[in-house]
């Protein structure tokens, strides 16, 4: 029978082996707490502010040229991605039992996560979305 996961501060605290583990722990409700907010921010606009028939890519190019917006993108990136890649990192130590193969999971999974937010991040900030489109349109696809 699998141990009952902490619900409060005080019960993760007497449960945590360390205080990295405790601060994971106080980072996954505090991230689903802002990543609530992010996600329903980045609906309202994109989806009750702006008719969604209305978004294309000139939308897009205008919207991800103002740099509020890219900060905002890289924070819901941001959150999202460590959020979801610690749940994944909490399912691998739960449900893989030899040592060696959590070790190589959690490996592989960094690494994609690492690949993952370099290239996201990359395409919010490196680059002009005209650069994106003319580039697209030269290879024969239209946006």
């Amino acid at each position: 029978m699998a141990s009952a996961r902490p619900r409060t501060y005080a019960e993760a605290r007497e449960v945590s082996t360390t205080n990295f583990e405790l601060a994971w722990w106080v980072f996954m409700r505090v991230s689903g707490l802002i990543l609530v907010f992010l996600v329903f921010g980045h609906l309202w606009v994109n989806n009750i502010l702006v008719d969604p028939a209305d978004i294309d890519y000139a939308y897009v190019v205008n919207r991800l040229a103002q740099p509020g917006v890219r900060i905002y993108n890289t924070f819901l990136l941001f959150f999202a991605m460590l959020h979801g890649v610690n749940g994944l990192r909490y399912s691998i130590e739960d449900y893989t039992k030899r040592a060696s193969r959590r070790f190589w999971y959690k490996v592989i999974l960094y690494t994609v996560s690492a690949i993952i937010f370099v290239l996201g991040t990359m395409t919010l900030w490196a680059f002009t979305y005209e650069e994106m489109g003319a580039a697209v349109r030269a290879i024969g696809v239209t946006p």
